[in-house]
């Protein structure tokens, strides 16, 4: 049987994770002092058709399903439209979803694994290139685990141990400068337990002392690895820049949980 609520509250929940369709006008401006050259009016806000915003709204149901990542051929494309207009139009499912739902999970689970192993072998061959391109920078090193690292200020004192919490200013970005995540979120720096992060944080971080500042340049195996995180794909070069501000003992660590670098939450 037909859902008759199904609809609403799905375009409501597409809804509520989009960007507010509008907003409260911005506060008075003050009125100009005597003799004050007066501002150009502000341009007048665009007026769109029912045609235009339909069209907008279709696409945003598509993004954010996720439907152009399935990597889907023209005749594919073809066959979900029709499905769609189907629903559209208010006819019945043209299967049993009961009987055909383990079936079209199991194929759309196999279109998002071939996506993700074409994207994994795109970037593994960036990153070969990459780090051919680093390894010809004589002022960055290289571990034999494959960690890169460049140090513009080693600090003063001892490095930190593995058991220690690091307080960091850092930002994380791909090797095509997309910032993925960065301190600079929190307002504040950051605070790590250093055995509790990436494999390539906890031994790069151990190159510097307090004060100190490097570029570090993480291979996906001391990363995410094929996992990948939003905003971080399959089989990436983690590339970042830290400044270590302080050192706190295991003993004087933080309680809570630990936001690893790179995540995003």
């Amino acid at each position: 049987m037909k859902s008759k609520h199904f609809a609403p509250a799905l375009i409501l929940s597409l809804l509520a994770a989009a960007p507010a369709f509008a907003q409260d006008g911005p506060a008075a401006a003050p009125a100009p002092a005597a003799g004050a050259p007066v501002a150009a009016a502000a341009p007048a806000a665009p007026t769109y058709t029912d045609a235009q915003l339909l069209e907008e709204f279709g696409w945003y149901i598509g993004k954010r399903t996720g439907l152009s990542e399935l990597g889907l051929s023209p005749a594919e494309s073809d066959l979900l439209t029709k499905g769609i207009l189907a629903s559209l139009n208010g006819k019945d499912s043209p299967y049993e979803i009961q009987k055909i739902g383990p079936a079209m999970t199991e194929f759309i689970q196999k279109k998002q694994t071939a996506i993700l192993e074409t994207i994994k072998t795109k970037n593994l061959s960036q990153d070969v290139a990459f780090f051919k391109h680093l390894d010809e920078d004589k002022t960055v090193q290289k571990l034999p685990d494959g960690l890169r690292f460049q140090i513009t200020n080693p600090g003063t004192g001892n490095p930190p141990k593995p058991t220690d919490t690091v307080r960091v200013n850092y930002t994380g970005t791909l090797i095509d400068g997309n910032v993925f995540d960065s301190s600079d979120r929190l307002g504040k720096p950051a605070e790590f337990e250093l055995d509790k992060v990436i494999p390539g944080w906890t031994e790069g971080m151990q190159k510097i002392a307090k004060g100190g500042k490097m570029k570090l340049y993480v291979p996906p195996q001391l990363g995410y690895g094929d996992d990948g995180r939003p905003g971080i794909p399959p089989g990436s070069v983690l590339v970042f820049d830290i400044e270590l501000i302080d050192i706190l003992p295991a003993a004087a660590a933080p309680a809570g949980t630990i936001t690893v670098p790179g995540s995003t939450k």
